[in-house]
């Protein structure tokens, strides 16, 4: 048994058994200080993935804990969400609990189901969506944030609402700022999150000139489906862990412009088509993340 030190109050254990299976216990709070690159991953490690996701994030940053790690959610009290939500929740970081007084066997195989490979995330405004987004993605320490956005000269709502994005993201995540998607599902690289497909369809309908409603009969149309294409073929075939957030827009007031229903239906046909290529999809509604797909 060895102590590890950790960045708060407390001390984790380092267990080796007789025939070399290892484990790591991590106290209620506590995430690890000054970790090394280890020879080979833990068999098993206790943490409180919900209080400190960031805990097992830096354990996947240096090997510690890999694809085979049995990761395990303790210190679970009354503030963790019940039943049926902790467990997606726990899933989507690729943990599991079990009830108090269960034996656990190091080393042994257990169902844990693998952390989605890509995942689309719906919902309107002020919903959560980008909360539950980013949340799928806290306990890995190297993100790649994809604010398709923007930044919006003179316009300080827009900036606060950006800053208070940036400011509740983990300070080991990086920000790009661009709608250019495929180079970046192409590449290899750590996760990434798209925050989100209805600004980039506003900005590839800018450039298809989609607003205008003879330039959309003559090419807009035909240029906005190859873009779309391109886009959901990236999605097929990336290597990269993506989490996607969209609005859902198609169950609100009917727009009174042409080019506001347009750009309706376009959104209802991109997500129906980027949720094609995910194995996770998500509507998140007041909060609450209800399960389509996954």
């Amino acid at each position: 048994m060895r102590a590890v030190a950790l960045d708060a109050p407390g001390t984790g254990y380092a267990v080796t058994g007789p025939e070399g299976q290892r484990l790591l216990y991590l106290p209620p709070g506590g995430a690890p200080a000054g970790l090394e690159e280890p020879a080979e991953s833990y068999d098993m490690v206790l943490l409180d993935v919900v209080g400190r996701p960031d805990a097992l994030a830096k354990l996947r940053a240096v090997g510690a804990a890999g694809p085979t790690t049995d990761v395990v959610a303790v210190h679970l009290d009354h503030d963790v969400p019940p039943g049926p939500e902790l467990g997606r929740r726990l899933a989507a970081a690729g943990a599991r609990a079990v009830p108090d007084g269960a034996t656990l066997t190091v080393g042994a195989y257990e169902d844990v189901p693998d952390v989605p490979r890509r995942t689309l995330v719906l919902g309107g405004a002020r919903s959560g969506k980008s909360v539950e987004a980013e949340r799928r993605l806290e306990s890995f320490a190297d993100v790649l944030y994809v604010a398709t956005g923007g930044s919006r000269n003179g316009d300080t709502e827009w900036s606060a609402r950006v800053a208070a994005h940036r400011e509740r993201r983990p300070g080991s995540w990086h920000t790009v700022e661009t709608c250019d998607l495929v180079p970046l599902l192409a590449a290899e690289g750590p996760p990434l999150l798209i925050d989100c497909l209805s600004l980039w369809l506003t900005d590839a309908m800018d450039a298809a000139g989609a607003w205008d409603d003879a330039v959309w009969a003559e090419r807009g149309e035909k240029v906005l489906r190859e873009r779309v294409r391109e886009l959901t073929e990236a999605v097929r075939s990336t290597r990269r862990t993506v989490v996607a957030v969209s609005n859902e827009v198609g169950s609100g007031i009917v727009p009174s412009t042409a080019s506001g229903r347009r750009y309706r239906d376009e959104l209802g046909r991109l997500n129906a088509r980027f949720a094609d290529e995910c194995e996770h999809v998500l509507l998140v509604v007041a909060g609450q993340a209800v399960v389509l797909r996954g």
